[in-house]
Order: C-alpha cells, then sequence, then structure tokens
C-alpha cells in the first residue's frame, strides 16, 4: 500500500484544525474590538461564515429527511451558549445511532465536496494535487499562479473559507459516533482475525488510495485559501488594538 497520501492526509489535516480553530478565536476578537459589544461581535462574527452555515445546517436537514427522520425549523442565527457561539442549528429527531452519525457527518461530507467541486472545477487543482502526491513540488508554485489566474477567484476562495471554518462537526453531531466506530472496529478486527483482512486491503487499495488523495487535495487547498485570510486577521487585530489601546485575551 501507498502510504503517501495518507501521510499527506495526516499532516494537512493537522494543520488544519490547528489554522481554523486560530481563525475561529481570532475572528471573533477582531469583531470584540471593532464593536465593543460581545452581542454585536457575535453577530458580526456569524455573518462572513454565512454561506458555510448555510450548507452545514441544510446538509443536516437534507440528511435526516433521506434517512427518514423528521426535522424541524432551521435556524442561522448566531446564539450565545455559555462561553460559546452557535452559529446555526436544525431541531432533529432523536434516532438510531447509525442514522445519526449519517446526519451529524453530512456537513463535513457536503462541505468537502463543495470545496473539491470549487477546487477542480474552478481553480483546477487537479494537477496541483497530483504533482504533491508524486512528489513534483517544484511544479506548486506554477499551479497555485494559474490557480489565481481563474476568474473571480476572490470569490470562489472565501466560499472556501466560509465552507471549510462552518464544516467540521460540532460537538453534537459527534455525539452517536462512538457505539458506530466501535462497531465498525469489531468488524474490522474479525475480518481480520478471520484472515480476510489482507485480500480486503489489497483489493481496496487502489480507490482508498484514490479517496485519500481527494481529500488530502482538499485539506491542501483550504490551508492555502486560509493563511491569506488569517493574515488578515491578524493584521486587523494588530492594527485595531494599537488603535485602541487593548488586546483581546484568549
Amino acid at each position: 500500500m501507498n502510504w503517501v497520501p495518507l501521510l499527506w492526509l495526516a499532516a494537512t489535516l493537522a494543520l488544519l484544525l490547528l489554522i481554523e480553530r486560530w481563525i475561529h478565536r481570532h475572528l471573533q476578537g477582531v469583531m470584540l474590538l471593532l464593536t465593543g459589544d460581545p452581542e454585536v461581535a457575535a453577530v458580526l462574527y456569524a455573518a462572513p461564515l454565512l454561506p458555510g452555515v448555510i450548507l452545514h445546517e441544510f446538509s443536516h436537514a437534507f440528511a435526516a429527511i433521506l434517512v427518514g427522520v423528521r426535522v424541524g425549523r432551521i435556524s442561522i442565527r448566531p446564539r450565545r451558549t455559555g462561553q460559546r457561539i452557535q452559529l446555526g442549528f436544525v431541531p432533529v429527531e432523536k434516532t438510531d445511532a447509525v442514522r445519526a452519525s449519517l446526519i451529524g457527518l453530512a456537513p463535513l461530507l457536503a462541505g468537502s465536496a463543495a470545496i473539491l467541486l470549487i477546487g477542480y472545477g474552478i481553480f483546477g487543482v487537479g494537477v496541483v494535487g497530483t504533482d504533491l502526491a508524486n512528489g513534483r513540488w517544484s511544479n506548486l508554485g506554477t499551479g497555485l499562479l494559474r490557480a489565481l489566474e481563474a476568474p473571480d477567484a476572490w470569490m470562489w476562495a472565501y466560499l472556501i473559507f466560509a465552507v471549510s471554518n462552518t464544516m467540521l462537526p460540532s460537538r453534537a453531531d459527534r455525539q452517536a459516533w462512538t457505539p458506530v466506530i466501535l462497531f465498525l472496529l469489531l468488524i474490522g478486527g474479525l475480518t481480520w482475525a478471520a484472515g480476510l483482512g489482507p485480500a480486503i486491503v489489497d483489493s481496496l487499495s487502489e480507490p482508498l488510495a484514490a479517496a485519500l488523495r481527494w481529500l488530502a487535495t482538499m485539506c491542501t487547498l483550504t490551508i492555502l485559501v486560509d493563511l491569506p485570510f488569517a493574515l488578515m486577521l491578524w493584521l486587523g487585530e494588530r492594527l485595531l488594538g494599537h488603535l485602541k489601546g487593548v488586546r483581546v485575551e484568549y
């Protein structure tokens, strides 16, 4: 099995999680510095992420309808829940762990699909992903410059930013995952113990590697898009802090 796609995905996913956590904290900080009012800051914090919030909540609702679970009224209005800001909410009927897991996973799948569609359809990252997977790092700069020449590049980059920073499952989305993951691990362990593991791995190695490359490409593209926005946030926070003589403690 080729381990390069798996290692590439693990590295980019870890970096992406760190960057997106930083972005959420400092986007809130910039809005608080700008307004001085926590409630107004919460609304302004949610505003740039609105396209992603809409996709997140509607993907929950669509997945619930597909698996036969009733949903309530979708809300995309931010609200404070303790120390956290909830960007949106869709009430879903209580159901079994499998269907709850699929509903919770839906925003991640929909967000990843949207980013890949934009990446491949608008920015042409397929060639860049192939170069990275094959270790042709010298072609990266050329590929990125070509992507920036895409029509309305910044608008599409903003959509990737909004979607990527709202597609990760929340704590509530992940509640039903534990029993499903344990069940899958049990089935995998029994299959391996029965001697069927190596044959299954060999038969799935190519499609699995392709899927990992797609996911790693999605993570890489998202990081490249998030970094300029993170830089703008950092500069904006520094400037506002200097002008107002205060800073936000995280």
